[in-house]
């Protein structure tokens, strides 16, 4: 495979992060390649404020770091891999401003570069947190792979933005081409989303849910999670939780609404999701201890200091499907629980973690099942 990315403006070898030579996921792919092609044969003027929102693993900012761009990212594994690879590139620190989705945006946008996202919700919640910055000579382009780029999101651009048309694909990939209109009334932001839990589910039966735009089933509690919170483990006075990738939080506010004295400890890599869940606990006003943290999963929480650890592993990256994320989380949760101290999955039956359970833990117990999900423990010997 060819580590090296083919720029305008000399060549990268961007990575992922965190960097695992096994890794055979690039970190860059033909999307990013048309829009760099793209704005150095149209000449695109860059001295102004450059906005490069959803940038994947940071090969769009790297390359283009002389004009000291502004990256929006909901991403922090994202966020640390763009780091790494501005350093792999020799770019001075400060070169490239690290935004989050959550941070304010910059008051005048002279170009706008989108990596369209693979969540519609963000891409909307985005445009319109930006659309104030942009002007009517703002130069937006947005790319993507075919795939990625629907008449949905074409609509969407058009709606927040102004008219909108595409490129010709190459190499499977799309620019969109998006002509400000700043006369155009737009309507309010719908996110945050709120809505009530139904009934069955346990402490959190009733209770409110917020959600930020991009997390995982935002405007509904998912099935998999449903059947999570009718299976969670008995409340212990006193214990220390963490729910790893939190999404919006209501796992943890669940074992905090049904232990009071516990230590709850949300994590997620995305800031839309971590936001969401603070909302999602203080919307519900738990009486418990907890702390929020966007970050690599377990990175940075103490060896032996955890007692319970719940969690719904991702397998898609972006539009990849991997295993990854799951062995990291499984590892990690080994490292971090008190000898004794337990770890739940939640999991699409097809995707076989009791067999990664047994090969992290040495062992894993099947909790509960339906012809979709499992609930399964594993515990620290």
């Amino acid at each position: 495979m060819n580590d090296r990315m083919k720029t305008p403006w000399g060549e990268l070898a961007p990575t992922r992060f965190p960097e695992d030579p096994r890794e055979r996921l690039r970190a860059w792919d033909a999307s990013d390649e048309y829009l760099l092609r793209h704005l150095a044969d149209e000449k695109v003027p860059l001295s102004g404020t450059v906005v490069v929102l959803g940038d994947r693993w940071g090969a769009l900012v790297s390359a283009l770091a002389a004009h000291r761009p502004v990256q929006i990212t909901d991403s922090f594994l994202a966020q640390e891999a763009t780091r790494a690879n501005l350093a792999r590139a020799g770019v001075e620190t400060g070169a490239v401003q690290l935004l989050t989705t959550q941070d304010p945006p910059p008051d005048r946008i002279d170009v706008l570069l989108v990596r369209v996202p693979k969540s519609l919700a963000l891409l909307e919640d985005q445009l319109l947190r930006l659309a104030p910055a942009v002007r009517e000579g703002t130069v937006v382009v947005g790319t993507g792979m075919v795939k990625e780029i629907h008449t949905s999101t074409l609509q969407l651009f058009e709606r927040i933005l102004g008219p909108t048309r595409t490129s010709l694909a190459e190499k499977k990939a799309r620019l969109v081409f998006c002509t400000p209109d700043p006369s155009l009334e737009r309507s309010a932001n719908p996110w945050p989303y709120s809505y009530a839990l139904p009934d069955g589910v346990g402490p959190v039966s009733g209770r409110t849910v917020v959600n930020h735009a991009g997390v995982f089933c935002a405007d509904r509690l998912d099935i998999g999670t449903r059947f999570f919170l009718k299976h969670l483990p008995a409340a212990r006075a006193g214990q220390r939780v963490v729910d790893l990738g939190c999404g919006n939080g209501v796992v943890g506010t669940a074992v905090a609404l049904a232990d009071p004295a516990a230590e709850v400890l949300f994590v997620d890599e995305s800031f839309q999701a971590v936001a969401s869940a603070e909302a999602t606990y203080r919307a519900n006003g738990v009486p418990g201890q907890a702390e929020f943290r966007v970050g690599d999963g377990l990175a940075g929480v103490p060896d032996g200091s955890v007692d319970l650890v719940l969690t719904n592993p991702p397998f898609h990256s972006h539009q990849a499907t991997t295993d990854s994320t799951a062995w990291r989380m499984f590892t990690g949760a080994r490292r971090v629980l008190r000898p004794g101290g337990e770890m739940w999955v939640i999991g699409n039956r097809h995707l076989g973690y009791h067999v990664k359970l047994r090969k992290v833990f040495g062992n894993s117990q099947l909790v509960a099942g339906d012809p979709k999900f499992v609930v399964l423990k594993a515990v620290k010997k």
